[in-house]
């Protein structure tokens, strides 16, 4: 059987399984034991072993578990809500109000976090019940969650480009200097969808526009100097050069019971509460996290990522045409991979036929994450949709229509880098 034969083998009994209503990280599991099959591998044991040790015993993922207690912290306490009263005044009459809560909020995390998932399942723990108890419009909510959620590939610090960094020997520093200017860009262009489908949609955005004037604005951040506070904490901590991202987020922790407690908030029942929520959350993603690892195994033994990355190798592409069937190419791998897989199987394949067609290795460091991070929010396997699933009990494929908007987004993202590549470069270029 060939490879193309064996990939879409698999793909129909990804959807099957998936269809069945299977646990995700099973599905992947098991399709990835049928792809080793049809090759005569039968040692799946061992196989699935070294994948999931791999994937899953790196210490950069201890920060996961820690920024996603933190947040469960803050979930359960009045901080949470004092993040919506203190940006109330100041949102309250720009179009769509707190849907822009979700926005913000990732893009701030996603400085701390760098991880995507951490990103999306401790703001969404915070925001969605917030969101849902006021009114808004469900579909907007988990679309602005999931689609801005991503962010925290882009956003410096960034698993993603530390990866990508190491295999494509390009300056870590620089890479996490030039994400900075697109991920501003992606905040922005995220607003301005948001205004614009509030402006079309006045019933998806309750609440009448109130005027506030600057002095009850400065007096509702008060509320939000604590929580303001430990962020400037964690952020000044990693930037500063004082701490690796796991320590940050472990004296994140600290910080978020040092405040509930102050706030007097913090009693056993919560305490065990937010830890057996972020244990719950934690074991979520690393399993499907373990499950993308063998099926990244799999994929591997296949040959399937490397054959359809040389099969658009001998085409003879102009820099553009590469560069859009590349995009097909990441974001189909995207829908079977998680992001950090997808850099690993193809940057030593794609690379050389990069840099032959004079794409300069930084931006492309940057293009990549751009559309790794719409693969995340891509069936079937988009790891953001998993998470927002996992808090929202909704369909995989109503959070997934609900991200759509912010796909096309990130596609124009992709563009706008295409046409004007000084968004990327011109910060590293400065500092250099």
């Amino acid at each position: 059987m060939s490879e193309l034969m064996i990939g879409a083998v698999l793909l129909v009994a990804l959807f099957a399984l998936l269809s069945a209503g299977l646990w995700i990280a099973l599905t992947l599991i098991m399709v990835g034991m049928l792809g080793m099959a049809l090759l005569g591998n039968d040692a799946f044991g061992l196989n699935y072993a070294v994948a999931t040790w791999g994937a899953v015993s790196d210490w950069s993922l201890a920060a996961l578990p820690l920024f996603i207690w933190m947040g469960e912290i803050l979930f359960r306490t009045r901080l949470a809500r004092n993040l919506f009263e203190g940006l109330t005044p100041w949102l309250a009459n720009l179009p769509g109000r707190m849907l822009h809560m979700n926005i913000l909020s990732c893009g701030i995390f996603a400085a701390v976090s760098g991880s995507s998932a951490a990103t999306a399942a401790t703001i969404g723990r915070m925001t969605l019940p917030e969101l849902k108890r006021a009114g808004y419009d469900d579909k907007m909510a988990l679309g602005t969650l999931a689609g801005s959620g991503t962010l925290g590939l882009l956003i410096p610090p960034s698993i993603i480009l530390i990866v990508y960094g190491v295999a494509a020997e390009v300056s870590i520093a620089r890479l996490f200097i030039a994400g900075a200017l697109p991920g501003l860009m992606l905040v922005g262009l995220f607003m301005g969808f948001t205004m614009l489908w509030a402006l079309r949609h006045p019933e998806g955005v309750p609440g009448e526009s109130q005027r506030y004037s600057w002095g009850a604005r400065f007096k509702a951040l008060i509320g939000l100097l604590p929580l303001a506070a430990l962020v400037l904490f964690v952020l000044g901590s990693i930037y500063g050069g004082l701490v690796t991202p796991t320590e940050a987020a472990a004296l994140g922790v600290l910080g978020a019971l040092l405040l509930a407690g102050l706030s007097g908030e913090l009693s056993w029942q919560n305490f065990k509460d937010s830890l057996m929520g972020a244990v719950k959350t934690s074991c979520m993603i690393l399993f499907i996290l373990a499950g993308a690892a063998f099926l990244t195994l799999a994929m591997g033994f296949i040959g399937l990522p490397s054959l359809l990355a040389s099969e658009i190798g001998a085409m003879g592409l102009s820099p553009l045409l590469l560069l859009a069937c590349l995009t097909l190419l990441f974001v189909l791998l995207g829908c079977f991979l998680d992001g950090i897989s997808v850099v690993l199987l193809t940057t030593s394949v794609v690379l050389p036929m990069v840099q032959q067609a004079g794409i300069d290795p930084l931006w492309f460091g940057i293009y990549l994450v751009l559309v790794v991070e719409m693969s995340q929010i891509t069936p079937p396997v988009g790891f953001n949709l998993f998470v927002i699933q996992d808090l929202t009990g909704r369909d995989l494929l109503y959070i997934a229509k609900a991200a759509l908007p912010f796909f096309l987004l990130l596609l124009l993202a992709c563009m706008l880098i295409t046409v004007w590549p000084g968004i990327v470069t011109a910060l590293p270029a400065s500092m250099a």
